[in-house]
């Protein structure tokens, strides 16, 4: 296959439309190939007015899946006393994250065969069926199996509402989007219990599901019609579906290791050390395959370079460390400020809003700064300093939740920064693969962070704790304070390293030119 270099592609290059052979001109040769060129064929320029309707239809579609990572979890006394079934509870809430994880770069992948309309519309059909039979599951059994095709569906809503926004907003101003989908995912993660619980005690459980339908509705009616004007980069080719099962396989039995690990059996069972050794045969098994097919399904060429690999990592430690501090932090709460439940989520809302705030910042930065990943280097190495002096300090209430923000403050940078500098990395064509790999990653990031800190505070107390959706249980836990806030001295550490280690990847990230506006030309918003 004929190569784009540099030079000997400067002329066709010039005969590009000006945002796409900025782009074109600026990639290394190993990541574009002639049949990865975008069509020389301009789309017809987007509106604002119709930009600002995507993007509208887009922050809803991604509401839905925001919004139902979280509106199960109060709800799910109600489900298991009308099943009458409590042992089986937890899978309502495996079952989508197992589900959801795997196809992540399922549907990254294919709507960069078949195109984001196709995808968008599967994602959301899926996701909405899987609602349907959640609210008429007649027994637990149905529910999961539900919560699973549901997962599905939502699995495939981020990668792909990422990639149509990569279709339709310059990388320089892509950041300034991405926090305002950042915002949604705070704002679904704190609505959700709240609703969730709303619904459980004065309507019906049901109402959590049957809630989608409207919600997806209003997203498919204004999205569609816009859709058939946005750019089409996607490429037909062969797919890859042995390299598919293989990453989704390893997937499932790593976060089901993750899932049951320290829980349902001890780390060093046989049953957990013999699922390891299964994710990790199919996962040099997915490798050993990428390695040799002709058009893998997850190009390996795309992990490497002197972008892909520290974004991917910045970008995992981030949301692992957000996501494992949400977790453990209502226990803290609760057994060092002796905080009710209520309040112990309350006080997590300046971890979740702060971070916004921080990726708000990090998108205008991006929008104006040629040197954008500053912004990122100094707000992870900020977020670092912080989660330092959480671990060598003991404060008052008050002090630790302003420390919490600034700490969540610096760690929001990283969220715009490192999307943006993948999408920007790799041809347009490859875009949804990219981005479908990164939440890949960042998933299993997560699951890995909440398990590790479980794990870490597990050893420190020497028994076992509660963990998330339990931390009303905290106080049958006999666990003094002071024990308390030892352990979670190295819960904060742990988040300390990871955000050390983001801060060095993205010191080490190439920092290359952005497509788009002028840093001097004011950026129009879709407000």
């Amino acid at each position: 296959m004929n190569k784009f270099d540099r030079q000997s592609s400067s002329a066709d290059i010039q005969t590009l439309p000006d945002d796409i052979a900025e782009e074109l001109s600026r990639l290394p040769s190993e990541v574009i190939s002639v049949d990865d060129a975008p069509s020389i064929t301009p789309p017809a320029p987007l509106s604002q007015d119709e930009v600002r309707t995507i993007v509208i239809s887009l922050m809803l579609t991604m509401f839905l899946a925001a919004l139902d990572q979280t509106i199960v979890a109060t709800a799910l006394p109600t489900i298991g006393r009308q099943f009458q079934d409590v042992s089986n509870l937890s899978w309502v809430i495996t079952a989508y994250l197992l589900a959801s994880t795997a196809v992540a770069p399922v549907f990254g992948t294919l709507s960069d065969i078949y195109g984001r309309r196709a995808m968008i519309i599967t994602s959301l059909s899926l996701f909405v069926a899987g609602s349907v039979l959640c609210a008429i599951a007649p027994n637990m059994p149905m529910l999961i199996l539900a919560r699973g095709l549901q997962g599905l569906g939502g699995g495939g809503i981020m990668p792909v509402v990422q990639t149509v926004i990569s279709d339709v907003v310059s990388p320089r101003e892509r950041g300034q989007y991405q926090a305002y989908f950042s915002s949604v995912w705070m704002v679904g993660g704190i609505l959700g219990p709240v609703i969730g619980g709303v619904f459980a005690e004065h309507l019906h459980w049901s109402m959590i599901f049957w809630i989608n339908l409207p919600l997806a509705a209003a997203a498919i009616v204004m999205l569609l019609p816009k859709m058939k004007k946005i750019p089409v980069f996607h490429r037909k080719r062969k797919v890859d579906w042995l390299g598919g099962i293989l990453l989704m396989a390893s997937a499932v039995v790593f976060m089901l290791v993750l899932t049951w690990g320290g829980t349902h059996y001890p780390w060093l069972s046989p049953t957990v050390l013999a699922m390891v050794g299964g994710a990790v045969a199919l996962a040099v098994s997915f490798v050993w395959h990428a390695r040799r097919a002709e058009e893998p399904f997850l190009p390996l060429k795309l992990l490497t370079g002197s972008v892909a690999p520290f974004a991917l990592t910045a970008g995992g430690c981030g949301l692992g460390a957000i996501t494992g501090l949400t977790v453990q932090l209502p226990l803290y709460y609760e057994q060092v400020y002796h905080l009710s439940a209520s309040e112990a989520g309350l006080a997590l809302i300046p971890l979740a809003a702060v971070s916004t705030i921080g990726a708000a910042v990090a998108g205008r930065t991006m929008a104006r700064a040629k040197h954008y990943k500053r912004v990122a280097i100094i707000g992870t190495s900020w977020a670092a300093l912080c989660g330092l002096g959480l671990t060598l300090t003991t404060l008052p209430l008050w002090g630790l939740l302003m420390l919490m923000a600034t700490f969540a403050l610096g760690l929001g940078t990283t969220f715009p920064v490192c999307v943006v500098s993948l999408q920007n990395s790799v041809a347009r064509p490859q875009v949804g693969t990219i981005t479908g790999a990164m939440n890949f990653f960042r998933s299993l990031m997560s699951s890995f962070t909440v398990a590790a800190f479980a794990a870490i505070l597990l050893i420190a107390l020497g028994i076992d704790v509660p963990l998330a959706g339990e931390h009303h249980a905290a106080g049958s836990v006999a666990i003094p304070t002071e024990d308390m806030r030892h352990a979670f001295r190295y819960v904060f550490g742990a988040a300390t390293a990871l955000m050390t280690i983001a801060a060095l990847c993205l010191i080490a990230m190439e920092e290359r030119p952005l497509a788009g506006p002028s840093a001097k030309q004011p950026v129009e918003m879709a407000e």
